[in-house]
């Protein structure tokens, strides 16, 4: 029973329908059965499509072994409400399905769900500025500005400053970015990247993103504790302190030898039961209606356990602030109390990690409308986000380093130089290509040496220059680029062999000089007695 594997995408809810609807049809076994002395050809009874069913749901990526008999009831119930199967006298349109041994069969049709039409909604678009916008009431100079390619003239002329000459140049500014600006480069960069880890062309069939608001996610950002746990200006959406107690209590049970033990049996079981009720009357899931089908479509990645926390990572900076704030300090309690072997039974006839997931997995996600999978849904997304809370529930590094790279590159100065009569803009990376620490520092290496050293050739071999300024600039460049200087002239001979001394002229013989040199008067012995 093979169960195919249903990737992220718009209307995945629907087509993990039909998808178990078809293999259910197609697979399930059909035999003759007998019901009051006669016979029926072609039919199951109620508890082998739960046999059936529930064996497909467990072994199937899509929804995984936490799926429970009660859950494939349920989900046959809703099989039977929408024509999927009948009753052996053709009643069908009521959730009556039992876990017993009444017949049904399959309709001689049975009409897949059509996908539903969400209107497509446009984003406003906010500019940002350039580099040639002026400031506001203020005029600027017409300048043009077009990509070209960067040539060893116009590197020479960006590195005048750093090997000694400097031109009078001025700089450009950009129009000062406003907090709208900002904002918008948050909310369109972390739906850009959430839009990426899905494959999807758009999120708008999955996602409104109007209704994404980006002070929500700087917020979910920045004001967090030590923990990790979001910070709440508005202290009235705290969650009330006896509820907050309470799951203290459960997330720090107390072994037996603790004298914080409870006073009378069953107590850990009306404090659950406290927990369970606050939860179960919050008049929104936790991760909101408006995203239920943005974390749907997250599910299809959990094959590909790292890119399905990277997407929820992004999905829950969405969240409203409050929202987060409760969904961290309820899994931290649920995987505490899993964990717990001194825990006692909270239910007699759930075991602790499926009365978790059983428990709150509606108050975490269903869907304002009614969706036939949402149990079974918020039941896998649930177990996923109790197994890996920790790493889901932090702060993205990556996409935030990313988006405050690129608003700290759109407040950069541009230098203009006088005679230039065109100019070089930069765009900022959207995104970076994570590489290896070889190859990166081997980018840091050689990627920006050999311009320089084009550079110094280009000086090397120009011959409008006199020897007396090439000698300069040389000078000038060994000073600031030592290493690219050294690898092009590694020894003292290999410079002196740029400007070779020019031969002395030999001075020229004179006879007298091949005589003997003068010798002064020596007084000799005088002859006179």
């Amino acid at each position: 029973m093979e169960h195919r594997i249903v990737g992220p995408g718009p209307y995945r809810a629907t087509r993990l329908w039909n998808e178990t609807v078809e293999l259910f049809r197609a697979r399930m076994p059909l035999r003759k059965h007998r019901c009051r002395f006669k016979s029926y050809e072609h039919c199951f009874t109620a508890s082998e499509a739960v046999d059936w069913l529930h064996e497909l749901l467990r072994n199937s990526q899509n929804f995984g072994p936490e799926v429970t008999r009660k859950q494939t009831v349920q989900l046959l119930r809703k099989f039977l409400k929408n024509h999927v199967i009948e009753d052996i006298k053709g009643k069908w349109g009521q959730e009556d399905f039992e876990d017993n041994r009444h017949l049904y069969r399959f309709p001689p049709s049975s009409p897949l769900k059509p996908y539903p039409k969400k209107p497509l909604y446009q984003r406003d678009v906010i500019k940002f500025p350039e580099w040639n916008d002026p400031p506001p009431g203020t005029s600027q100079e017409n300048i043009p500005v077009r990509p070209i390619v960067m040539n060893s003239e116009m590197w020479f002329k960006r590195h005048s400053i750093a090997i000694g000459e400097v031109p009078a140049c001025r700089l450009i500014h950009r129009r000062q970015l406003t907090e709208a600006n900002v904002e918008e480069i948050w909310k369109s960069t972390t739906l850009s990247h959430l839009q990426r880890i899905l494959g999807l062309d758009s999120l708008e069939e999955v996602l409104n993103t109007k209704l994404v608001n980006s002070k929500f996610i700087i917020h979910n950002v920045y004001s967090v504790s030590k923990q990790g746990v979001v910070i709440l200006d508005d202290k009235s959406k705290e969650l009330p302190h006896w509820v907050l107690s309470a799951m203290k209590c459960l997330a720090n049970w107390p072994n037996c030898t603790d004298w914080k033990q409870p006073m009378y049996l069953g107590f850990e079981k009306d404090v659950f039961k406290t927990i369970a009720d606050y939860y179960g009357h919050l008049k929104e899931p936790l991760l909101t209606f408006h995203l239920f089908d943005a974390f749907v479509s997250v599910l299809g990645l959990l094959p590909k356990e790292q890119m399905a926390t990277e997407a929820f990572q992004i999905c829950c900076l969405l969240l409203p602030p409050e929202n987060r704030r409760k969904l961290q300090l309820l899994m931290r309690m649920m995987a505490r109390i899993c964990l717990n072997k001194e825990m006692p039974p909270l239910c007699d006839g759930f075991g602790t990690r499926t009365l978790m997931v059983q428990t709150f997995s509606r108050c975490i996600l269903c869907s304002k409308d009614e969706v036939d999978l949402d149990e079974l849904l918020a039941a896998r997304l649930v177990t996923f986000l109790m197994d890996n809370y920790q790493e889901i529930l932090k702060v993205p590094l990556v996409l935030q380093t990313s988006i405050e790279e690129r608003v700290a590159h759109l407040r950069r100065v541009q230098i203009k130089y006088p005679g230039a009569d065109m100019d070089i803009t930069l765009s900022a990376p959207s995104f970076c290509r994570q590489i290896s620490p070889e190859e990166f520092e081997y980018q840091r290496a050689y990627g920006s040496q050999e311009p320089l050293a084009a550079l110094l050739e280009e000086v090397i071999v120009d011959d409008k220059l006199s020897n007396k300024e090439k000698k300069k600039k040389l000078k000038q460049f060994q000073k600031s680029y030592p290493e690219v200087y050294q690898e092009r002239f590694p020894t003292p001979e290999s410079e002196a062999l740029l400007f070779p001394e020019k031969p002395k002229a030999k001075p020229q013989l004179f006879m007298w000089a091949l005589r003997k040199p003068f010798q002064p008067f020596q007084r000799t012995r005088s002859f006179r007695m």
